[in-house]
Parts: C-alpha cells; sequence; structure tokens
C-alpha cells in the first residue's frame, strides 16, 4: 500500500469511527431527554366523588383546576359517582387513585387518608311546638334529651345508611334500645317536607358547623313547629373511644343563630370526617406531591369553592382509623425522605452501569481501532528495518539512502498525524524509534570514516598495538 493510500484509510477509519461515536452520543442524549421529559411530566391522579352538583364535587372540582393552573407535579383527574359510597366501590376496585368517603362508612380494607375534606358535626334538635318569636312564653320541648327518643320518631337529613347508623351508634352509647326509635330519612332537598311533618318529635342533620343545609332545616322546623332544643349527646367521649371513626367535639353557641342564640350554650357531640382516601399501595412519592400541592393550593380553591376552607391536615400524633397514608404523614411530621434518600440506591447502579459503559467503550474503541494500530506501527517496523540496514551500511551512499527513506516516512507520519489517524501518544514511540535510528547512523558514519573494516573494529585494535 503506498504512503498515500495508507493516509486515506486511516482518514476513511476515523470518519467511520467519528459517525458510530456520534451515532452512539445521539442514542444516549435521546434516552436521557426522553427520561427526563418522562419524570418532569405532572402526576395525574384519578380522583372519585359524587353524586354530580353536591359540595364535595364542586370543591373536587375546583380543586382540579387550580392543579392544572398552577401545578407541574400533580393534576388531577375527577371520575363523578352517584355518591361516597360507589367512589368508595371505586377505590377498592382499582378503578380510581383518590375517593372522597365519610370516614364511617365501608371502607376498603387498605384505604388510607391523605387529607380531611370536612369535619361532619351531628346535630340532633327537637321543636318545642310553638314559633318562638310570636310567644311571650317560652314552651317546653317534647324531648328534653337523647334518652327521651324512646317511643318516638326522629326525622333524619340525608338518605345515606351512614346516618341510620350513626344514630344507632349514639342510642346504643347513651343505653337506649335502638329499635324502640323510629327514624325517617328526607333527602337534602325535602326541608320543607321535613318541617311540615308533624309525626316527627325529632331532627338529627351531620354536616360542617357553617352548612347552609343544617342552618336551612332547624329554620324551618323553628317556623313550623318551634323553637328548637339542641339535645347534647353527653356520653360522647366515650362513643369516641368505643369507635375510633368518631370523636367528642363541642358545638359552640349561637353557632347556628345569634338572637335568638341557636344552641344557647355549647353542647357536646361526636363528629365524623370526610375524607379524602387513597390506598395504601399509593406510592409514598405521589402521596406527598398530592398533600404538598393540596395545601399549597388551599387558599386558591377557597376562592372559587368556601368549603374548601374545611380541608385540614390529619392526626398523626394518634391512633386514628383509617391511618394516615406514609407519604402524607411523611410530610406532616417532616420525616419526608430526600432525593439522595430515595434514590441513593439508583446512584450507585448507575455508577456501576457507567463503569460497564466505560469499560465497554474502551474495549469497542480498540476494536475499532485495530487497523490503525497496525498502520501506527508500520512506520515504527520500517524504520527498525533501516537501523539493522545502516550498521552494515558499507558506504555513505548507503547511509544517504536509508537517511532519505526515513525521511520519506517522517513525511508520511507527520501527514497522517495531520489527519487524525495518529494519536500524539504514537508519536512518542515514534520518536524513540527515530533517535535509535540517528544514533545508529551516527557511529555507522564515524566508523566508515575511520576506515576501520568491520571485523576488524570487532576485533579490536591490533596486536602490535596491545604490546
Amino acid at each position: 500500500m503506498s504512503p498515500s493510500d495508507a493516509v486515506r484509510s486511516a482518514s476513511d477509519r476515523r470518519q467511520r469511527r467519528l459517525l458510530i461515536l456520534l451515532a452512539l452520543g445521539f442514542v444516549v442524549f435521546g434516552a436521557a431527554a426522553a427520561a427526563l421529559f418522562y419524570v418532569l411530566q405532572p402526576e395525574t391522579l384519578r380522583i372519585a366523588v359524587g353524586p354530580t352538583g353536591s359540595d364535595d364535587h364542586q370543591v373536587v372540582q375546583a380543586m382540579a383546576e387550580a392543579f392544572e393552573e398552577e401545578s407541574r407535579t400533580v393534576r388531577l383527574s375527577p371520575i363523578t359517582t352517584a355518591g361516597a359510597a360507589e367512589s368508595l366501590t371505586f377505590l377498592g376496585a382499582g378503578k380510581t387513585d383518590l375517593a372522597i368517603g365519610r370516614g364511617d362508612l365501608a371502607l376498603p380494607a387498605d384505604a388510607q387518608t391523605l387529607a380531611v375534606l370536612r369535619k361532619n358535626y351531628v346535630v340532633i334538635w327537637s321543636p318545642s311546638g310553638r314559633a318562638g318569636k310570636d310567644s311571650k312564653k317560652k314552651a317546653a320541648a317534647k324531648i328534653g334529651e337523647i334518652a327521651d327518643l324512646a317511643g318516638h320518631k326522629v326525622g333524619i337529613i340525608g338518605k345515606t345508611g351512614a346516618n341510620v347508623a350513626l344514630l344507632r351508634t349514639i342510642l346504643e352509647g347513651l343505653g337506649v334500645q335502638p329499635d324502640k326509635v323510629a327514624a325517617a330519612q328526607f333527602g337534602t332537598e325535602e326541608i320543607e317536607k321535613l318541617a311540615q311533618d308533624t309525626t316527627l318529635d325529632a331532627y338529627l342533620a351531620v354536616g360542617p358547623l357553617d352548612s347552609k343545609i343544617t342552618a336551612a332545616a332547624i329554620a324551618a322546623t323553628s317556623r313550623s313547629r318551634g323553637v328548637p332544643k339542641f339535645l347534647p349527646v353527653e356520653a360522647s367521649e366515650a362513643i369516641a373511644l368505643r369507635h375510633p371513626r368518631y370523636e367528642a367535639e363541642e358545638i359552640p353557641g349561637s353557632v347556628f343563630n345569634a338572637n335568638p342564640a341557636w344552641p344557647e350554650d355549647k353542647i357536646d357531640t361526636i363528629s365524623v370526617n370526610h375524607l379524602i382516601l387513597a390506598r395504601k399501595e399509593l406510592s409514598e412519592a405521589k402521596a406527598a406531591a398530592f398533600y404538598r400541592q393540596l395545601f399549597a393550593e388551599r387558599d386558591t380553591i377557597t376562592q372559587r369553592v368556601a368549603g374548601a376552607a374545611h380541608i385540614t391536615k390529619p392526626e398523626t400524633e394518634k391512633e386514628a382509623e383509617p391511618s394516615v397514608h406514609r407519604g402524607a404523614a411523611a410530610v406532616i411530621n417532616g420525616t419526608e425522605r430526600t432525593f439522595l434518600d430515595k434514590y441513593s440506591d439508583y446512584f450507585w447502579f448507575a455508577l456501576l452501569l457507567l463503569s460497564g459503559i466505560g469499560s465497554a467503550a474502551a474495549w469497542l474503541r480498540r476494536y475499532l481501532n485495530r487497523d490503525e494500530r497496525d498502520d501506527n506501527t508500520n512506520p515504527r517496523n520500517r524504520i527498525l528495518a533501516a537501523v539493522s540496514e545502516v550498521r552494515d551500511a558499507g558506504s555513505e551512499q548507503d547511509l544517504l539512502a536509508s537517511q532519505q527513506e526515513v525521511d520519506a516516512i517522517i513525511g508520511e507520519t507527520l501527514k497522517c498525524y495531520d489527519d487524525g489517524a495518529i494519536e500524539q501518544e504514537n508519536l512518542v514511540a515514534f520518536g524513540l524509534v527515530l533517535e535509535l535510528f540517528n544514533h545508529a547512523v551516527a557511529e555507522r558514519r564515524a566508523a566508515l570514516r575511520s576506515g576501520l573494516p568491520d571485523q576488524a573494529r570487532a576485533q579490536g585494535p591490533p596486536l602490535a598495538s596491545r604490546r
């Protein structure tokens, strides 16, 4: 192969190698970009809530809109259901990631709390039998306490069976046989019908203290049946101890009306939380991201729907049922793992993987450069052969011919270096061989100029001189 052909061949191989490296670089960059895009994509969580138009549905819709506008980490996809019971069924079946439900309903076995949507207070009252505003003398109510409900009928606001079960729990806690108390349920849109039903001796509502439904029911019954008498749940703490899903609470005085005061003073009752629930298998990172985003956007959500102001964090300092999801608990308690804590194992694996990739790349480079290494050693071998010829040169013309040959080799080598076919480190070995050639030429030239034959110089000075 001629020197120009060798240079051209080395340059072609260099270009092919660069193209391969560029292709690999594009593949790695594309994979990294795709992974980064995937990681930075907002996490979309499905949330089941219902029925349509309810307070819960409005809050979740406002929540989804706020997350859509502000969040880069979490977004919500509402799933409308017939009510809390169906929402919890969807959660248990894995058809949704989150669900809105009351804490005393039949929850999936692995359901856990992310946040408290609102606290529902039990309000029980009985009518006095005459309108309080127009009467000069206050009439006594037929029912003075919950124990007097035996043999009477209670009107329950809300068609959910959970309210009936809640009334039975209260009656049992106060020593009243639930079978001796009749109950009739009315929809939230049937307030006037409830107020006009004279067969009812008491009423029960479950909702937040600022519930418009509860306030409307109290006002309606007071107009038709007289001033309300609020019945305290005197054994509220005992009931809460026996039933962990309930809590002992107090209803402040005048919370439902200021003049006259309804109730006149604070009264004991129990409450049940309306919860944002998730399955235990929801990852800690997703649960924590949702919790942080919810409370970061709570004020924005409240501006759209006033009911969002009731959203509070769950209690983690005491045993609760259902338990708090580990992701939300980590944010609340400040024990959330850092980025390095979560992904340190992945970092070590990545380092090992990069080390393996580096070794593979080095092997690939050596493999791709195998022909080039042969081309790089060829000039050195030619100079080494010239060194042997120089040592046997018989005249100055032979030395000059060898030098001219080596000059041509040097020119080829420098051109290959300029074309990138020879690396810097390869010139070091080439320089050592070239220095060896120069020493051989100098020694042979000195020997030729002294006129001594090779054999005589090999045997040493003449015998006469040694004497």
